[in-house]
């Protein structure tokens, strides 16, 4: 399939095939891709949980109002911002540039200098509002990497991020979750399969200037 063929192939998945499992290069695939996503200052606050054990997916349906897509997927992906973000995160990001670029001090020392300035200055509100925003990058990133494997794949915000966060013991790990992403295979009689995108026409998305 070209390009367009495969993105209009991808649709949010209202029903998986619940006895197909995704291979084990396929998640490794998902999670290189995940690491792989563009992020702010190439600083990555995000972590992502890969959970495929049915009866812990099954408990997280009612909390994620009901959504079969939750338990029934292959696995659910689970994007998760780090409750704090510091200058521990700077210096980290700073030390893997040095040891894989072998980048001198005096090049990165400016620019480690100018980011920590900005991070220090932000309100945890804005840290966190700032660290969701780069989730919704590496989710774009996720479904359009599982449209081009053919993985079918359900973007969801419709979730109680505490109670979530409770289940998995993710607020111990210092992290909170912001967006779900239940991946597989369409079950055979997913109604909404078939159905044409309804989206509007180019010119009414598009400004050429």
């Amino acid at each position: 399939m070209s390009t367009l063929q495969k993105l209009q192939w991808r649709y949010a998945t209202k029903k998986f095939d619940a006895n197909t499992v995704l291979s084990q290069d396929k998640i490794t695939l998902l999670k290189e891709a995940f690491n792989l996503t563009a992020l702010s200052y190439g600083l990555q606050t995000l972590k992502m949980v890969v959970i495929e054990d049915k009866a812990k997916r099954e408990n997280l349906v009612p909390i994620a109002y009901g959504q079969r897509q939750v338990a029934d997927a292959s696995h659910l992906l689970v994007l998760c911002i780090q409750s704090k973000i510091d200058e521990t995160d700077i210096n980290a990001h700073f030390n893997t540039i040095k040891s894989v670029r072998n980048t001198p001090d005096t090049i990165l020392e400016p620019f480690k200098a100018q980011l920590t300035d900005t991070i220090t200055k932000m309100t945890q509100i804005k840290k966190d509002n700032w660290a969701t925003n780069q989730a919704y990058i590496a989710l774009g990133n996720l479904m359009t990497v599982c449209a081009f494997e053919a993985i079918d794949s359900c973007p969801m915000e419709g979730f109680v991020p505490q109670k979530l966060d409770e289940a998995l013991g993710l607020d111990t790990l210092g992290l909170k979750s912001v967006l779900l992403l239940p991946v597989g295979y369409r079950a055979t009689d997913d109604m909404f399969a078939d159905l044409k995108k309804v989206r509007k026409p180019l010119p009414k998305t598009i400004i050429d200037l």
